[in-house]
């Protein structure tokens, strides 16, 4: 179904660029992959009523997608409200990357055009339902002028607009220039959620066949005419600085062109990537580390547990408090390692720098931060820069970061033409931006073994404070502190403050599930310590303390039920079996997840099984929620099992997937995912999955073995019989 939007004729769709004007803007399009509108200079009248909508003359209808699509669905999800409310079939609507403009297309919660933080269709949902209802009501509206009848004795279906009584119907085309006159509605009316056509319903994803044909195009494949190809290497160190490069060895080997060098990198520029990959081995490097140099895990880990002593920011200050060390208290401290991103694409930046203009094609979440970056690493105005978005072979956060933009224009400021700038795996896990370690300080007061005062102090970096400055007020970072300060439980008194903590020389961005991979997993594990400690079952134990939030315990009752909680695990040779809950309110959505473990002699710990509840609101497309859930299941998967970036003298130990080991298919369990019906609001779903992971995994090794792990990954030293320590 999808090939027959993918190209045009004569229309290569590497290069394809347009310059569309509506209402006087002059917007430069780049349209990388499927469902591709073209315009045409004989085009009929377009009626555009929004920034999002096109409809033509000859009655094609066109998105201007906002988003960007790097695995999750979003293009899939967002068409599917415009052609619900527009009363469109799936089919008819063809997708343009939207340009960079945060003022057209900036996130409704970040105000700047960026995607991430399970927030397209949470933010888009009410926004896109409403453009298409107004569209739909401008539409009706002309055709009823045109029969002179009521416009309430019309009705739309497919594409067309009807008139009942007499029989009549005209096709949106048809309507296109009289609606384009018209006046949007302000408020237009929603379709009623019991009439719906396509949400709710599973549809087969839009870019499916592209991607399985591989005529889909990520930033890796942008290919200008006449392009070069680099690879890079940075100092191993954070900070450090080129001291000097003996280049005579690159030069010699075939295919090398040039060798540039910059105050804190070197590249090499070729033929094809593999002269550049070749010549680059070959340079010889001295490096000026700097400061850092003395940095180790150990160091860093250290510097975090003295900031964690200091007083922090209140984010919450309510009732009776609990003090650690105070009599009747209960505490225990919680972190998180460092994590690199990893994405399947490799870091990519492809630049034809020229004078008074610069374009820039990759695959990035924030399109206007990328025209930022390269025009000020160009020293352009951003108007004079071009990005060319592409799919993204994988964001999970590193995307939402520009410094490989800027390196790439500053490495194109030096070569002739257009050069691709290519990272190898192993510059982009060992000198890259990280998730940063995080820690957590939880404290308990009980009565009755239920809690009555409560308090978390969070420790870690502010991204916020960098990424999005706005929304950093008060010295809190809203995203470090989500999933502490609304936590799902009643626990009486409640006390949440934020400790900021910038590890030294380390450049920390988010990752995917963001703060809460931290929060959940301290408040899980701390809940089931809490129902320990009382010789309660954590299931009942969760249960009593949910009688306030009823989203919150059906979706825990759900993954009770499915999971067989109630039923005793069969018995494994060699090893200890358990059962391990995780329930978060993160994101909008709620989900409980019950992990089963056997945990052998040796502490190798083999996951069964994962089952999922999910309550994410009204659900859009019933098999993206499930694929984005099992997609994130995996990610924290890995986390919980191998996830960590360490450091000696100043330099990553991991370099490529042997060391920085994602789940491999020996080791995946079970998945099932269960979807809670909900006429609430939807909820994120990128990223809860990623997050319920790790709490309910180290819970079940709780109850298999009695040993409770505070730290990530899984340390299987603990687990080890006569290894606990």
């Amino acid at each position: 179904m999808m090939d027959k939007h993918l190209s045009t004729p004569g229309t290569s769709r590497r290069n394809v660029l347009r310059g569309l004007t509506y209402g006087g803007l002059l917007l430069a399009v780049d349209l990388p992959m499927g469902r591709l509108a073209v315009a045409r200079e004989d085009a009929p009248a377009v009626f555009a009523p929004d920034a999002f909508i096109r409809i033509a003359g000859d009655g094609a209808a066109t998105l201007i997608m906002p988003q960007v699509e790097m695995g999750q669905g979003i293009y899939t999800a967002l068409t599917m409200i415009i052609a619900e409310e527009l009363d469109l079939p799936l089919a008819a609507i063809r997708l343009e990357a939207a340009p960079a403009s945060d003022a057209l297309y900036g996130n409704p919660i970040f105000k700047i055009q960026a995607t991430g933080g399970s927030t397209s269709v949470r933010a888009y949902w009410t926004p896109m339902r409403k453009a298409g209802a107004a569209a739909r009501a401008m539409l009706v509206e002309a055709a009823a002028k045109r029969w002179q009848v009521a416009p309430a004795t019309c009705e739309t279906r497919e594409g067309t607009v009807l008139h009942t009584a007499s029989g009549r119907s005209l096709s949106y085309g048809d309507l296109a220039t009289a609606a384009s006159r018209l006046t949007p509605p302000a408020d237009p009316p929603l379709k009623d959620p019991k009439t719906f056509r396509l949400l709710g319903k599973t549809q087969t994803r839009l870019d499916i066949e592209a991607k399985g044909n591989g005529s889909a195009q990520y930033g890796i494949d942008a290919m200008p005419p006449g392009v070069k190809f680099a690879t890079l290497a940075s100092c191993p160190v954070p900070g450090g600085k080129v001291k000097s490069v003996d280049d005579a060895q690159a030069r010699a080997v075939p295919g090398v062109r040039q060798v540039v060098v910059l105050d804190d990198l070197v590249a090499v520029v070729g033929d094809h990537m593999w002269a550049a990959k070749k010549g680059l081995d070959k340079l010889a490097i001295v490096w000026n580390e700097g400061p850092n140099a003395t940095l180790s895990t150990d160091s860093l880990r250290a510097a975090m547990h003295e900031a964690a002593k200091q007083p922090g920011v209140a984010v919450k200050n309510e009732g009776a408090d609990a003090q650690p060390g105070a009599p009747g208290v209960i505490s225990a401290s919680y972190e998180l390692p460092f994590l690199a991103h990893a994405p399947m694409e490799p870091m990519n930046c492809t630049v034809h720098l020229r004078p008074g203009a610069c374009d820039v094609w990759t695959g990035t979440q924030v399109m206007t931060k990328a025209q930022a970056m390269a025009a000020q690493a160009a020293g352009l105005k951003p108007e004079q820069v071009t990005v060319h978005n592409h799919l993204l072979g994988g964001g999970f956060g590193r995307r939402l970061e520009v410094d490989m933009i800027d390196k790439a224009v500053r490495i194109a400021a030096h070569v002739d033409g257009p050069v691709k700038v290519v990272w190898t795996r192993e510059e982009d896990i060992q000198k890259a931006m990280y998730r940063s370690t995080y820690g957590s300080r939880l404290s308990a007061k009980l009565e009755n073994g239920k809690p009555v005062a409560w308090r978390h102090t969070v420790v870690g970096p502010s991204v916020i404070a960098r990424w999005l400055p706005p929304a950093f007020t008060g010295g809190i970072d809203i995203d470090a502190i989500d999933g502490a300060s609304d936590q799902p439980y009643a626990v009486g008194g409640f006390h949440v403050e934020y400790v900021r903590h910038e590890p030294q020389g380390v450049p920390t961005c988010f990752w995917r599930g963001v703060g809460p991979n931290n929060t959940v997993f301290s408040v899980e594990s701390f809940i089931d310590r809490l129902a320990r400690e009382t010789k309660s079952d954590p299931l009942e134990y969760r249960r009593a303390l949910l009688a306030a939030n009823p989203r919150a315990l059906q979706v825990l009752n759900t993954a009770a039920e499915r999971a067989g909680w109630a039923a005793p695990l069969p018995a494994v040779a060699g090893g200890r079996v358990g059962r391990g809950i995780c329930l978060q309110t993160v994101f909008g959505s709620y989900l409980a997840t019950i992990a089963e473990v056997a945990v052998r002699e040796d502490g190798d710990v083999r996951v069964r099984r994962l089952v999922t509840a999910v309550d994410c609101g009204m659900v859009v497309n019933p098999d993206g929620v499930i694929s984005q859930i099992q997609g994130g299941l995996v990610f924290g998967l890995s986390a919980a099992l191998h996830g960590q970036i360490t450091f000696e003298k100043g330099r990553v130990q991991q370099s490529n997937f042997h060391d920085y080991r994602v789940v491999r298919i020996d080791e995946m369990p079970a998945v099932e995912v269960h979807l809670v019906p909900s006429t609430e609001a939807p909820g994120g779903i990128g990223e809860p999955g990623t997050t319920t992971v790790q709490p309910a995994v180290a819970n079940a090794i709780y109850a298999a073995t009695g040993v409770q792990l505070t730290r990530m990954p899984i340390d299987r030293t603990l687990l080890a019989k006569g290894g606990r320590t």
